[in-house]
């Protein structure tokens, strides 16, 4: 598959897990630290959050382009998506992800919202990215 690049970035780690990262225009400048639960002091920010700060992010931006595109409900501006991302061993060697997202979508019906919800699962690129690679769940919350 070939992609019309439209936008490049370069981010820089070093130290790994305990180290320091940053994108070369200077917009994002994080401490690393691994957490607790993987033998850290967990101070600093580590990869799992910002997959998961990226992934909420960028799958919002999903459903805002296609509720654009007129075929679904407006997504309203108190919308939100939460990832959590989990960390684990693999069996057959390494560590591997795991991705819940939970879609928030005030005032909008839960059938348009399952829609909209969907149809952003197909155009967000870590969705595409990630795809039979690891577990993902969707949920949609029912409105209130």
């Amino acid at each position: 598959m070939s992609v019309k690049t439209l936008y490049t970035t370069t981010a820089t780690a070093t130290g790994g897990r305990d180290g320091h990262a940053s994108t070369e225009d200077g917009a994002f400048d994080v401490k690393l630290g691994t957490p607790k639960e993987l033998g850290g002091n967990g101070q600093g920010n580590n990869p799992e959050q910002l997959f998961a700060a990226g992934y909420a992010a960028c799958f919002l931006g999903a459903m805002k382009f296609a509720a654009s595109q007129g075929q679904h409900a407006k997504v309203p501006a108190s919308a939100s998506v939460s990832a959590t991302v989990g960390i684990g061993p693999r069996p057959d060697k390494g560590f591997g992800l795991t991705v819940a997202l939970e879609i928030t979508l005030p005032g909008v019906e839960f059938d348009a919202a399952e829609a909209l919800v969907a149809e952003a699962d197909t155009i967000c690129p870590y969705s595409h990215a990630v795809r039979d690679n690891i577990e993902v769940t969707i949920k949609t919350a029912q409105p209130a």
